[in-house]
């Protein structure tokens, strides 16, 4: 079986995608991230292990990374049509145009239109709202993209870097009124970033949605190339974002990381990758890459399995202190409401004031 060949339904969509997708942010500008012929290595490869799902957004590289995967399908007929293909709107193209951009029903079909051009393409299998529109009603963006899927434009909507309460009341609202369900979330996830476990995480359980990590090696700080002794990384094009995540902390995580990886015969990118493709609800892990080697680095995670013990160590690390109620509910309301029993595998211990 091809390295990526194990697929898995995103969300409440039919859509079957790879354990990791293709994030294609890079493309299109090779002055800190690919060159439209590294991006077409980049895409072949990922194809041949058996990935499927390639995802892009609009103002990626001011719609340079688009227009690279739209040469490169109509390069190769045939192999559009064996892709998931995704892309966000929100992002405004024109910032002298306040409804150029956001979630409303003039920016949505006007972004679409003008992606599907860029990618020579006359649908696209997943689109996604790239980010809360505080401006927009809710329905006016549900009810727009429920009619782009019955046009047959889109297949599929997911939601990123939205609130988990406007993601529960859009995904209630599309199934009581009988829209087109959200299918997935994109969210940033990592060892690094992991706040996202108690709403969002929570919102995709309760409404059976994928989910689709992005930066899951917070933003190359866990790729490899950064440790104790090796505090920058010349030449990365996210260096500024990785320095303030290099802390003491961070390094005990790398620390952890590395002796993980000798012992299973990997690289510490690929454990990262491991542990965050290994948690619960998540699908497909997005992944990037400016060249083959690191593609190619990141593929690898397909092949690893943590142990639960080294699941469980990695974890502990980095354990988030998520909002309220939840410190509350954890150390308090378990044994305030179910006393000294055991209820669907939960052991407490009744809550009794001192």
């Amino acid at each position: 079986m091809a390295l990526l060949g194990s697929y898995v339904t995103l969300g409440c969509s039919g859509l079957r995608v790879s354990p990791l997708a293709l994030g294609a942010m890079t493309f299109g500008d090779e002055s800190w991230g690919s060159s439209q012929e590294e991006s077409f290595a980049i895409t072949d490869r990922y194809l041949e292990e058996g990935g499927n799902f390639i995802d892009t957004a609009n103002q990626y590289n001011g719609g340079a990374s688009e227009e690279t995967l739209g040469s490169y399908f109509a390069g190769r007929p045939g192999v559009r049509d064996r892709v998931v293909l995704a892309t966000k709107f929100g992002a405004t193209p024109d910032p002298s145009d306040p409804n150029a951009g956001g979630a409303g029903r003039k920016a949505v079909l006007a972004q679409l239109d003008a992606s599907l051009r860029r990618l020579r393409t006359d649908y696209v299998d997943v689109y996604w709202m790239h980010m809360w529109d505080r401006h927009t009603p809710l329905e006016e963006t549900l009810s727009t993209l429920n009619d782009l899927v019955r046009a047959g434009k889109v297949r599929a909507v997911g939601l990123s870097n939205t609130p988990a309460w406007w993601v529960a009341q859009a995904a209630t609202t599309a199934r009581l009124r009988g829209w087109e369900c959200v299918a997935a979330l994109q969210v940033e996830y990592s060892l690094l970033a992991r706040t996202v476990e108690g709403e969002q995480f929570g919102a995709a359980r309760a409404f059976g949605l994928g989910i689709t990590p992005w930066s899951p090696l917070a933003s190359g700080v866990l790729s490899g190339k950064y440790s104790r002794t090796r505090t920058t990384a010349p030449g990365s094009g996210r260096a500024g974002y990785a320095a303030p995540l290099l802390t003491e902390d961070t390094f005990a995580v790398l620390d952890v990381l590395e002796r993980i990886a000798h012992d299973l015969g990997t690289t510490v990118a690929a454990a990262a990758l491991a542990w965050v493709r290994q948690q619960q609800p998540v699908t497909s892990v997005l992944v990037g890459a400016r060249n083959l080697d690191q593609l190619e680095k990141n593929m690898a995670s397909a092949a690893v399995t943590l142990e639960p013990s080294q699941l469980a160590e990695l974890s502990a690390l980095t354990a988030p202190e998520l909002n309220y109620p939840y410190p509350l509910t954890e150390s308090v309301g378990i044994g305030f409401q179910q006393g000294d029993t055991t209820v669907n595998g939960v052991t407490s211990t009744a809550f009794r004031r001192a």
